[in-house]
């Protein structure tokens, strides 16, 4: 037998040792939800079937101030008698004769049918009427009078004398009615015992009838067609469930539904003791309310009160430290809703409070001053919730969520601390803001700019504020915030980059792991690779630290390093893949704000107008850009990619502005260095197009006669304008020494470029077959590097796809002629040998000995029935691309 079914059986028992003639007192206590009403009511309800006259009152919490409220209930139920009305005047009957003659009526009621008093939810009954009730008790017992009392457990009593005044009387009976078991559940549903559907009805409702009840009902609403699998789907926030969850809530009274929300809001750090606190309750209020949420299923935890039969039970803080948790998310939703915006507000300041005081965790704490914000204005942070905001946004990037900590130091630096930790802070926020919206941290460095200048930064905030500054391209500005360290001050703030040897560079990028200390020098790394005689180094690096910047999930990140990987990527003559990850780094911006996009957007113009993409460059190199974002490194580069498109749509004169406010802007910053960005030859070839030689020369010479004119991409591209611009005497030869410097800088472009400008002046000075195979040679390299314009520029008229297999003639090639083959490894020197590199150059890139380089060349000559490398055909087919610049 349950302990359910042993109720009614005593109820039963109680009703007929009523109907036999003699007196019972039966209390029921129940957890709120837990059908102690449905028992009154059937005790109710089997009495008056069975002729028993019944008195039946609710107790109510607006009424329990009213004297005599339930009494009149009783009283008017049935329209017995008239209620006597004790001290009202001279000559009115006392309370002790009132209660007198209630309890003669009841007597004298009980002559003619048996009488059963039902009086629910006692808890709220007011004092006056339980004296009454107290007194009809002690006074009726020899009468057929049955009187059933129903409370909630663990709830406070108007008169605490009441119960124990009952529990004196011989004929007392008292019945605790626990919630549902897990077997008994299944039984009221019709499940099968121990059944999937069975146990996840149990384990959300607790074994509550009431919380049951509303789940199942709540099931039956949302039950799709028969043919769908059998499932029980989540009680819905505001659905019946929640409902009756907050229904509970209420009936338990001001200090439960406290207490609940106050575990609610506190979540996974509840804990009996805190939820004490942080309502303010006195510890055996604070015992009767939890105890009364559990009673009811709605909270668990091994650190709730154990009530006993008094309702006594030990001290709240006597208790073990465990987690207070509601047995199913969606009553802990339904207890947060009982909370309003202003009430949510104070209890996640005073949970922060709390939390704090015990040394809980930061990211705990920090999360309630955040929810304190958003949900009104923003708590008043001191130092010590500063400092916890501060370590739970460091724990938060560990965890490599960077938006939520720039939201906890946003909100730190709105509390009450000194200028100096508020100004560390907002360093910190703008490293952390970089992670994922460059624009955003770059407007956060105005005003710690401006701090910095005026001194109020120390060492510790000034080498991230410069770092940031470098890694935005600002470099004027972030050389100004650093001592030099060692030997004369630097005459352009680019030295440091630019004059980094490639070994140290890559020393710094072995060791170092990307985080927001080192994002800067391991662009700046990058960077210094680019400038240096080897550029193709920067390839797999920054491709490596694109990969790793996507695992920490740092968009910003991403942009910097999708952006340096595009442009080693075009400086290696490869357009595409240039453009793929450029617009990649424009993709990964939250916004196109500030001067950063500038750098990616560069590259895309470039790209687009190798590729004789003039349409889509137009889209980047026609928009409006402020001037004030044409600032640092960013700003000279996109302009010098508008002009280049310009120049390759025939607009020399736009070109011109545009690469001379590019110098204007470096030389004005202080980063003039042609390893960086060659304005100077950049300007002379527009020149070159308007007609103006002697300037073009000028600035040629100009450009040699510096420093860096002793690094091959800038030597070369300076003497390709100087033969074009200088003496026709020394073209060829200068043209010659230009082809083998861009050739040793790795810039196919570049390189195809000045070959096709060799190949015609050797034409024009009658070596017409040398010539025209190095226009050949020309070609192919600019068509391996998939530089389309370039193409058009050196043959206009060849064709640059493959003609269809039934357009193309049998001997159209003499690779593809009938006879004998070419092998692979003849092919590749071939194709090679005619790009126009020499035999040790082919050896080195192949991997192979010089003597097999020319024994491979003997056997093409050979089979392709010519004499030398100026014979080679233009058909053969170009190299695969390397990995490293995919």
């Amino acid at each position: 037998m349950t302990g359910r079914e042993a109720g009614i059986e005593l109820l039963e028992t109680a009703l007929a040792d009523c109907f036999a003639g003699q007196s019972r007192i039966v209390l029921i206590e129940a957890g709120t939800g837990c059908g102690k009403s449905a028992l009154v009511d059937l005790v109710a309800e089997r009495a008056a079937a069975s002729g028993a006259l019944v008195l039946y009152a609710v107790g109510a919490p607006e009424e329990r101030q009213v004297p005599l409220g339930v009494l009149r209930q009783l009283v008017n139920s049935e329209q017995v008698f008239a209620l006597p009305r004790p001290s009202e005047g001279p000559g009115a009957s006392s309370r002790v004769e009132a209660m007198q003659a209630f309890c003669a009526e009841l007597r004298e009621l009980s002559l003619d049918c048996p009488v059963v008093l039902c009086v629910d939810d006692v808890q709220h009954a007011d004092r006056e009427s339980l004296q009454y009730v107290q007194y009809l008790a002690r006074h009726a017992r020899s009468a057929p009078v049955l009187v059933v009392v129903a409370g909630a457990v663990h709830a406070p009593a108007q008169d605490p004398a009441f119960t124990t005044e009952l529990m004196r009387q011989p004929h007392f009976r008292r019945m605790r009615l626990e919630r549902l078991t897990a077997a008994e559940v299944a039984r009221v549903r019709g499940l099968p015992e121990g059944s999937a559907d069975a146990a996840e009805l149990y384990g959300i409702s607790a074994g509550n009838p009431l919380l049951l009840r509303a789940l199942v009902e709540e099931v039956a609403g949302r039950e799709g067609p028969a043919s769908a699998a059998p499932s029980l789907p989540s009680p819905e926030p505001g659905g019946p469930f929640a409902q009756a969850v907050a229904t509970c809530l209420r009936r338990s009274g001001p200090d439960g539904l406290a207490l609940a929300r106050a575990a609610a809001l506190l979540g996974e750090q509840a804990t009996a003791a805190r939820v004490t606190r942080l309502t303010g309750l006195d510890a055996a209020a604070a015992r009767r309310g939890l105890a009364a949420l559990e009673a009811s299923g709605l909270l668990e935890g091994s650190g709730l009160p154990e009530g006993s039969a008094d309702g006594r039970s030990e001290g709240v803080a006597d208790r073990p430290v465990e987690t207070l948790r509601f047995r199913h998310p969606a009553a802990r939703a339904a207890a947060l809703e009982e909370c309003g915006p202003q009430l949510r507000t104070a209890l996640h300041r005073d949970a922060a409070r709390v939390l704090g005081e015990d040394r809980g965790p930061v990211l705990a704490v920090a999360g309630h001053l955040l929810a304190a914000r958003a949900e009104g204005r923003a708590p008043d942070c001191g130092p010590a919730e500063v400092a916890v905001l501060r370590d739970a946004a460091e724990e938060l990037l560990i965890r490599g969520d960077a938006r939520e900590a720039a939201r906890l130091l946003e909100l730190a630096a709105q509390g009450r601390d000194d200028e100096h930790v508020r100004r560390g802070v907002l360093v910190r926020l703008a490293q952390i803001t970089a992670r994922f919206d460059p624009a955003a941290a770059e407007r956060r460095l105005g005003e710690l700019l401006e701090a910095a200048r005026a001194g109020l930064l120390d060492a510790e905030q000034v080498q991230p504020l410069a770092g940031l500054l470098l890694a935005q391209g600002q470099v004027t500005e972030a050389a100004a915030l650093l001592p030099t360290a060692v030997g004369e001050p630097a005459a352009s703030p680019l030295d440091t980059l630019v004059d980094t040897p490639a070994a140290v560079s890559e020393r710094l990028l072995h060791s170092a792991r990307l985080t927001d200390a080192t994002v800067a020098p391991l662009a700046q790394a990058v960077r210094s690779l680019l400038c240096s005689e080897h550029p193709e180094r920067a390839v797999p690096w920054s491709r490596n630290l694109l990969e790793e910047a996507r695992r920490c999930q740092a968009p910003g990140w991403s942009a910097v390093f999708a952006a340096l990987h595009a442009e080693a990527l075009l400086r290696m003559g490869d357009p595409r893949g240039a453009y793929a990850h450029a617009t990649a780094a424009l993709e990964a911006l939250p916004e196109r704000g500030g001067s950063f996009p500038c750098a990616p957007a560069a590259v895309l113009i470039r790209a687009c107008t190798v590729m004789g993409r003039f349409t889509e460059a137009s889209r980047f190199a026609d928009r409006q850009v402020p001037k004030g974002v044409l600032t640092g490194l960013h700003g000279p580069a996109f302009l010098r990619a508008r002009g280049l498109y310009r120049l390759a749509v025939n607009q020399p004169h736009a070109a011109l502005a545009d690469f001379l406010e590019a110098g204007r802007l470096m030389e004005d910053g202080r980063v003039d260095r042609p390893a960086f960005l060659p304005w100077r030859t950049d300007a002379a070839e527009a020149l070159l197009r308007l007609g103006e030689g002697a300037r073009a020369e000028q600035l040629a010479l100009r450009q040699l006669a510096m420093a860096d004119a002793q690094r091959p991409y800038v030597r070369g591209v300076s003497l390709r304008i100087k033969a074009l611009a200088g003496d026709p005497k020394r073209r060829c030869a200068v043209l010659g020494q230009a082809v083998e410097a861009l050739h040793r800088s790795g810039d196919r472009v570049e390189t195809a470029r000045a070959t096709a400008e060799l190949g015609r002046v050797l034409q024009s000075e009658g070596s017409a077959s040398k010539g025209s195979a190095m226009v050949r040679s020309a070609w192919n390299l600019a068509k391996e590097a998939e530089a389309t314009a370039l193409c058009r520029e050196i043959l206009p008229d060849a064709p640059l796809a493959a003609a269809p297999a039934r357009d193309r003639a049998p001997a159209q090639t003499p690779a593809t002629a009938a006879g004998p083959k070419l092998s692979s490894s003849e092919q590749r020197v071939a194709t090679l040998a005619a790009q126009g590199l020499t035999n040790r150059e082919i050896s080195a890139k192949l991997y192979l000995t010089v003597s097999t380089v020319e024994q491979h060349l003997t056997r093409v000559y050979r089979k392709l029935h010519i004499t030398s490398r100026g014979d080679l055909p233009m058909g053969l087919e170009p190299l695969p691309r390397r990995p490293a610049t995919a």
